[in-house]
C-alpha cells in the first residue's frame, strides 16, 4: 500500500573518519512503505557489493511480492503473520541466496556478507526483518527502545549472563556477528510485527552509529529534532564522527505522520472485532 504523505522517511550514509570507502547501503520507497539498511563485510570492496546487493534485491523482491497480495492487512492462517510480513521475510531469504551465489562464483567477492534491517509499513503497523547487528529503535511518547535483538557473539554472552549490558559496552568482541546474509546458502531472518502510532519515530542504523554514540544521546537527538528528520540524521552522523568515526555510519529515520489503515477500519479494530 502507498503511505506517501502519511510516513516521512529520510536517510544518510557516511564513510566515517577511518575507512577508505563506505560498505553501508541504504534505500527506501514510500510508495510501498519500505526502508532497508545494510552493513557489508568482506575483502576489497566486497562488503560494499554485498550491502548494495542486499538493499537492491530486497526492494525488488518486495515490490514483486506485494503484487500478489489481493488485500493488504490480511493474516496468513498457517503462520499468523500478515501477508506483508511473509513477503518481506521471503525477500530477505532470496536476497541471501543471490549474495551467496555471487560470493562463491566471483573470486573477488569470496567471503562477502552483510547485515540487514528492513522495515515495511502498512495498515497502521510495520514488519521488521533483520539479520546481524544493524538495529531498529523506536521513539514513542518519549520512550526510546531497541526493537531488534543483535545477532552477535556479545549479545549471546549477555543472554547467557557472562556480561551485563554495561560491561558489554567495553568489550572488544562487540562486532562479531553470529548471523549474516551471504555467508551461507540459507539464512533465517528475525521477523517482528509492531503497531504504529502517529508520532512514532523509527531509527534504523549500522553499528557505526551505536558503537560511537550512546543510546541516551541518540534519544536526545531524536527528541530535539523530532520535526526535522534530515537535521536529526545529520546530527547523529556528526556525533559518531565527533566521537571517532571508526566505521561507516548509516541511519534511516521514519516518522508516522498520520494513520494509514488499509481500509476504513484499522487492523487492530478488526482484530478486536474478531475476538468479540
Amino acid at each position: 500500500m502507498n503511505v506517501e504523505g502519511k510516513l516521512e522517511v529520510t536517510g544518510l550514509s557516511d564513510v566515517g573518519l577511518k575507512r577508505a570507502h563506505n560498505e553501508d547501503s541504504i534505500g527506501s520507497d514510500t510508495g510501498i512503505g519500505l526502508a532497508v539498511l545494510a552493513d557489508g563485510m568482506g575483502g576489497y570492496r566486497a562488503g560494499e557489493v554485498a550491502s548494495a546487493m542486499a538493499v537492491n534485491a530486497i526492494m525488488d523482491e518486495v515490490r514483486e511480492g506485494l503484487k500478489a497480495i489481493k488485500r493488504h492487512g490480511d493474516f496468513d492462517e498457517d503462520t499468523g503473520y500478515a501477508r506483508e510480513s511473509l513477503v518481506v521475510r521471503e525477500a530477505v531469504i532470496r536476497a541471501n541466496e543471490t549474495i551467496h551465489k555471487a560470493a562463491i562464483s566471483q573470486p573477488q567477492c569470496q567471503g562477502m556478507g552483510t547485515t540487514v534491517v528492513t522495515a515495511m509499513f502498512y495498515d497502521d503497523r510495520m514488519t521488521i526483518a533483520h539479520v546481524g547487528d544493524s538495529r531498529l529503535y523506536r521513539l514513542r511518547a518519549n520512550v526510546f527502545e531497541q526493537i531488534t535483538v543483535d545477532h552477535s557473539l556479545l549479545q549471546e554472552l549477555i543472554d547467557k549472563g557472562f556480561y551485563t549490558p554495561e560491561e558489554a559496552k567495553q568489550s572488544l568482541n562487540k562486532n562479531l556477528v553470529t548471523r549474516a546474509m551471504g555467508i551461507e546458502g540459507t539464512v533465517v531472518p528475525d521477523v517482528v510485527e509492531e503497531a504504529v502510532v502517529p508520532g512514532d519515530i523509527y531509527l534504523m542504523c549500522s553499528d557505526g552509529l551505536t558503537d560511537m554514540v550512546e543510546d541516551e544521546q541518540i534519544h536526545l537527538t531524536l527528541r530535539k529534532h523530532a520535526d526535522d528528520l534530515d537535521k536529526a540524521s545529520l546530527e547523529l552522523v556528526s556525533a559518531a564522527n565527533d566521537n571517532g568515526g571508526k566505521d561507516n555510519i548509516s541511519v534511516v529515520l521514519a516518522r508516522a505522520i498520520k494513520p494509514f489503515p488499509s481500509s476504513k477500519r484499522s487492523w487492530y479494530t478488526r482484530l478486536l472485532d474478531w475476538f468479540s
